[in-house]
């Protein structure tokens, strides 16, 4: 029996965006104020969310996990910088999680699958065909809840 499908957000879903926005410089953070994805090395300072890697990685087991996310259109480096992120946390060899399954998307209810874990509703995600798991709402507070949810 082939295994469900599960998409996973990257920004603040398992990477924590907060977390490069603190250490961009003083001058950065006035100039790209209100818009700090697309400053060009944002994504090469951001943390894993809590309990994020761990839990992807139990997940992984049972079921078939990509990376779904949107880019910042006037960002490209941040296209990159998001592949290399995964590669620095997951890995990048044939055997680990996300190899050759990420997906960049402005439309994600465009993807087939079951579950689409994501912060926000933008970009497709509520019209997503599967059941959408709000991370970070009242039901799906963290990644302990989701993975017991999906466990």
């Amino acid at each position: 029996m082939a295994k469900k499908i599960v998409y996973v957000d990257m920004d603040n879903t398992i990477v924590d965006f907060k977390s490069g926005i603190k250490r961009l410089p003083k001058k950065d953070l006035q100039e790209y104020k209100d818009r700090y994805d697309d400053h060009p090395f944002i994504f090469t300072l951001m943390d894993p969310v809590k309990d994020s890697i761990e839990s992807i990685k139990k997940l992984d087991k049972q079921y078939d996990l990509y990376i779904l996310s949107t880019a910042p259109w006037d960002n490209p480096n941040a296209w990159k910088q998001k592949r290399d992120w995964i590669g620095k946390y997951f890995g990048d060899k044939k055997k680990d999680v996300f190899y050759k399954k990420v997906i960049l998307s402005h439309n994600k209810n465009l993807n087939k699958g079951h579950y689409l874990i994501d912060d926000r509703p933008n970009n497709g995600a509520e019209h997503f065909e599967g059941k959408w798991i709000k991370f970070g709402s009242k039901e799906f507070p963290d990644w302990k809840t989701v993975t017991k949810f999906l466990l």
